[in-house]
């Protein structure tokens, strides 16, 4: 993305298989929260681990960029509101989100949203859009929409219903089953189907916690 979003609204459990693997269940309806602008980095910039926060892990993710304000669209007209599809990893530290009664902190960290290049709506078919992601080289996580709880439409208009989506905002949309962790040296990449990809190495960052 050649800009920061304003917002960056993201889906959790969107994928059965995931929510199993963290021992969670699907939700009846979208589970959505946010992460802070400040965390994006683009292609080829480091993801910094702080030293202090225990596992952090990768997420790869098929990204939905807003084109036009969307408010309170339906699930038929939802897809014209989109302008772009990007490849996002929703880099996650693992053990502060399980601390967390809310996951802010786990989620926000800087560096912690690589997002890629963006690829004209226009030219996806968004139920044939997959997802995978390798860490150096190796693949880990693999699925297609098909597989999602919620459809990309669906979630358009789900969320366009709670808040006002602007141009610029960004939806990442949920990770499929696969997550792991990420050690200093790490090379993540994050592709899709459509084109769009983001490859980043794992650096060692500063500590969380505040000097005394």
């Amino acid at each position: 993305m050649n800009a920061r979003p304003g917002k960056i609204v993201c889906v959790g459990r969107n994928y059965a298989d995931h929510a199993a693997e963290l021992g969670g269940t699907v939700p009846e309806e979208p589970l959505i929260f946010l992460k802070p602008p400040s965390s994006v980095i683009g292609a080829g910039d480091p993801i910094r681990r702080p030293p202090d926060v225990g596992r952090v892990d990768y997420e790869g993710e098929i990204g939905l960029v807003i084109s036009r304000r969307c408010r309170r669209v339906s699930e038929a007209d939802s897809w014209g509101y989109v302008g772009g599809v990007v490849a996002v990893n929703d880099v996650t530290a693992r053990d502060l989100q399980r601390k967390d009664s809310q996951w802010t902190r786990a989620k926000g960290l800087d560096t912690f949203c690589p997002v890629g290049n963006v690829v004209s709506a226009g030219q996806v078919e968004p139920d044939r859009l997959a997802v995978t992601t390798r860490v150096n080289g190796e693949v880990r996580q693999q699925a297609g929409a098909e597989q999602m709880v919620f459809s990309l439409r669906h979630l358009l208009s789900y969320i366009s219903h709670v808040m006002t989506l602007e141009p610029g905002d960004l939806v990442a949309t949920g990770t499929p089953e696969g997550v792991g962790p990420l050690s200093a040296g790490d090379v993540v990449e994050v592709s899709l189907s459509c084109g769009s990809s983001v490859s980043n190495r794992v650096e060692g960052g500063d500590a969380l916690a505040p000097a005394r």
